[in-house]
This record gives C-alpha cells, sequence and structure tokens, in this order.
C-alpha cells in the first residue's frame, strides 16, 4: 500500500493517472472549495487547518482532533490502492499526515526508518512539527517521532514540493 503526497495544484492529476481509493485533503477553510474530486466521495477526508505550529488570530492550529481523525479514516484504509495525501504546497501539513499514517501502520517500525524513507522520497519535505508531536503524543511514541523527524532536518526549499510515493508499511 502506498502513500502519495502531493501539492494541490497537481492532486487533480494524480488521482486521474493514480486512482487513490482514499484522498486526505488538508487546507485551510478558504481553499477547500479548490479540494479536487476524488473517485470514492466517500473516501475523502477533507480537515480545514492552517499550515501553523503556534497559535494565531484567524487561523486553525492542528490539534489532537485533526490527528485523530487522520487516523481513524486510515483505518478504512484496507485497500491495495495508494492513498493520496494533499495539502496546498505538499510539504508540511501533508508530509506529517502521510508519516503519522506510515508509524500507525508499522507500530513496531523505527519512527527513524520511516522518516529517513520520508526524506528519501522527498528531499523538501518539512513535516509539520506541531502535527507530528500531536501524533507522537496520541501514538504513545515517546517522542521518538519528533526525535525522527528533527534529524532528517529541515527539507530542501521547495515551493510547491512534487509528488512523490512512499511506502505505509515498513
Amino acid at each position: 500500500m502506498t502513500l502519495i503526497v502531493s501539492p494541490l495544484r497537481d492532486a487533480p492529476t494524480v488521482i486521474k493517472w493514480k486512482k487513490p481509493s482514499h484522498v486526505i485533503t488538508l487546507l485551510e477553510e478558504g481553499l477547500m472549495s479548490q479540494a479536487p474530486r476524488a473517485l470514492y466521495p466517500d473516501h475523502h477526508l477533507k480537515l480545514s487547518v492552517h499550515d501553523i505550529w503556534e497559535a494565531a488570530d484567524g487561523e486553525t492550529l492542528p490539534d489532537e482532533g485533526l490527528v485523530r481523525k487522520i487516523l481513524d479514516f486510515a483505518e478504512g484504509w484496507v485497500t491495495l490502492d495508494p492513498m493520496l495525501v494533499h495539502c496546498w504546497a505538499g510539504v508540511s501539513r501533508s508530509t506529517a499526515a502521510a508519516y503519522l499514517i506510515a508509524c500507525a501502520r508499522n507500530p513496531d517500525a523505527s519512527e527513524a526508518a520511516i522518516a529517513q524513507a520520508l526524506r528519501k522520497a522527498s528531499p523538501g519535505a518539512t513535516p509539520n512539527p506541531l502535527i507530528v508531536a500531536l501524533a507522537d503524543d496520541v501514538l504513545g511514541r515517546g517522542g521518538r517521532m519528533v526525535d525522527a523527524v528533527r534529524a532528517i532536518g529541515r527539507g530542501t526549499y521547495v515551493y510547491p514540493g512534487a509528488p512523490f510515493e512512499m511506502p505505509s508499511r515498513f
């Protein structure tokens, strides 16, 4: 099972050619109308959230509820078809969501190995640190997810990123 991460601009093309069974959209509310149409509307999770890690007036901060919605949705992903996770740039929110899904699906795998696979798949990936920290707490990883993402560092500057694929099983 493959996770595909994409910026918004490339999501319709990814859907057309890769045919993901499940789609996660992470955009601020004002951009949600631009979300692509999924092949299976019942398998499209749309979450309004800004790409921030500290509270800011008028912006939606990621929270534990967001992480739990992603995890609950990903539990329903049982097909061999890929899952698409996208945000505006395909760099921060979506890479954090893909990372937390991979960690959840592999409770005995090294968080560092999963983070390294993310970095190998995308030199520009820079997972949102708050989403990662919240997921680390929810999954009971004792700070290892945070440490692993910190160890791979910020990705090379890209804006927006390019679509990439990574495994969901380790």
